[in-house]
């Protein structure tokens, strides 16, 4: 009897024990809900990054090896980590940017943040190989504020097939943009000349083939020498594993060759105006005016031989010399780089040439691997959202730049040293889109101090030549795909034989050249680039017309 009621009197106790236990557990988690609850919720009206500012460090690899600046050296950077917790630990390649997105891609481990051109094979391998995250699963996950700052045709443009977008451009402007600023957006793309050199032989005409090689050749007559070092007549930009943008996009956008005919992709590579180009360039090489230099100079070298004003004339992007014409300027206002006519077809048509297209120039990505999925969402959204961007331009109000009469403007010895030393500029303020990886140059107009010399005579005379070339934007086949793997190796073929185009011994080597080159291509597949291509052309003229 005694045991018997032992036993149930135990029984009762520990029943009683684990109820009491359940209870208080329940009460604890109830408690912890509680704690998580007192967390503001990011909601579709509030900035998510505002409820966490708790330190944190993103590792940020962005894919051009000239990029060597530090987060934290300047008033801008210690604004943003102040303002959101979040520092960034920038991370780009020594060497071959290719190789080394191969090399992360192929290890299965990315940073946190990736920031490369947008038509880069390795975008769609990483969104193939599930690296990479959709940025509107986050969104909703972690931070539905990202719909309300993000530019819904941007998203719409870089949607993949299975749904999600898993990049963000910058420097894009969308049908409605492109329209509403094409008057006062001015495209990149120039032909410049120093303008001391070009003045003292005549400013000659150099939009023709013969204009073009009399004029090196006067300069080189001229000016064998600058500060002791041998004239270079002719710049371009870099010569990559497949290509040089100088000679390609550039050149035939200065010869507005057409993009397309009769609703079909043009072959802007075969077209006679653009051959007889290169050719001339041929022709220069021939007679002593293309420098060996042009042929193995990376960034570093050329950056460092614009600003010893080396050159006498560049097929270039403008922006990319502003420390250079900087140093230039302070030196002698009359060594400057100034934009004039350049190559032009036998028409003497105009240049038609890019402005910001819908796809912009690079696409931010977040990899699977990031390590913190909420803040790195909030973070991106700050970054796009128009605070954030007036924070990346004009920086902090009061330490960068005043308000006067309801506009932001830098305070005059800032915009000082923007003006005279952009190097020190980035260094000491980090403004004006140092960090340019979500730049809106559309957005940033209401803040931009107007141009000033050395830079507003380059940057006038590219306006009203620009046009939009969106519908063509990412219609080149990448990734594993049949058609990708053929427009691979064709790139890679085409980066071979430009070079040997140009220092051909005569036309007759020139077209042999170019000939086996068109039959390669043809044995690599590229009737099913061609086909891809227009597919693509024909799928992007929809978005766009959607886009309206």
């Amino acid at each position: 009897m005694f045991s018997k009621g032992f036993s149930m009197l135990l029984v009762l106790s520990l029943i009683l024990a684990l109820f009491t236990g359940c209870t208080s557990k329940t009460n604890e988690n109830a408690s912890d809900e509680g704690e998580k609850n007192d967390k503001p919720k990011a909601t579709a009206d509030a900035p998510g990054w505002q409820s966490n500012k708790e330190p944190i460090t993103f590792d940020w690899y962005v894919n051009f090896s000239w990029f060597a600046h530090k987060w934290g050296d300047d008033a801008v950077s210690k604004y943003v980590t102040d303002k959101t917790g979040v520092s960034i630990n920038y991370i780009s390649p020594a060497g071959n940017e290719a190789e080394k997105m191969n090399t992360m891609i192929a290890s299965g481990k990315l940073p946190d943040f990736i920031t490369l051109g947008w038509w880069e094979d390795a975008v769609k391998k990483m969104i193939e190989g599930e690296l990479v995250l959709p940025l509107n699963e986050l969104a909703d996950q972690y931070d539905p504020y990202f719909f309300k700052v993000a530019d819904g045709a941007k998203l719409e443009w870089y949607k993949q097939e299975d749904g999600n977008t898993y990049g963000y451009p910058n420097a894009s402007s969308s049908p409605k943009d492109f329209d509403k600023y094409k008057d006062l957006k001015p495209s990149n793309q120039t032909f410049l000349v120093r303008k001391d050199m070009y003045e003292a032989i005549g400013s000659p005409d150099m939009s023709t083939p013969e204009g073009f090689l009399k004029a090196l050749e006067a300069a080189k007559e001229k000016f064998p020498e600058v500060n002791g070092a041998p004239l270079i007549p002719f710049g371009l930009n870099e010569f990559t594993d497949v290509g040089n943008t100088s000679l390609e996009g550039y050149l035939q956008n200065f010869l507005a060759i057409p993009m397309e005919k009769d609703g079909k992709v043009y072959d802007r590579s075969q077209d006679p105006e653009y051959l007889a180009w290169l050719k001339t360039f041929r022709q220069a090489n021939e007679k002593g005016l293309l420098a060996k230099d042009i042929f193995i100079d990376k960034r570093p070298q050329m950056e460092e031989k614009i600003s010893q004003g080396r050159y006498f004339a560049m097929l270039y992007q403008r922006s990319d010399l502003a420390a250079q014409q900087h140093a230039l300027y302070a030196k002698d206002p009359n060594s400057v780089y100034i934009a004039v006519d350049g190559p032009a077809n036998s028409k003497g048509d105009g240049p038609a040439l890019a402005g910001d297209s819908i796809s912009g120039w690079t696409v931010t990505l977040i990899s699977k691997d990031v390590k913190d999925k909420e803040r790195a969402i909030q973070f991106l959204s700050y970054l796009i959202s128009e605070e954030g961007q007036m924070d990346l331009y004009m920086g902090k109000e009061g330490e960068t730049y005043d308000v006067v009469n309801g506009k932001p403007e830098f305070k005059p010895e800032v915009l000082d040293l923007l003006n005279k030393d952009r190097a020190a500029f980035d260094q000491k303020y980090g403004a004006s889109f140092k960090y340019w990886m979500l730049m809106d140059t559309n957005m940033s107009l209401a803040w931009a101090p107007p141009a000033s010399e050395p830079f507003k005579q380059m940057e006038d005379w590219t306006k009203g030549k620009t046009v939009s070339y969106a519908e063509f934007d990412g219609i080149s086949p990448t990734g594993t795909s049949a058609e990708g793997v053929s427009a691979s190796k064709i790139a890679q073929e085409w980066g071979k034989t430009l070079p040997k185009l140009l220092l051909a011994k005569s036309d007759k080597e020139f077209d042999k050249t170019f000939k086996d080159f068109l039959k390669k291509r043809d044995s690599y597949g590229y009737d099913k680039v061609e086909e891809y291509q227009q597919k693509m052309f024909e799928q992007n003229k929809k978005k766009l017309d959607a886009a309206k």
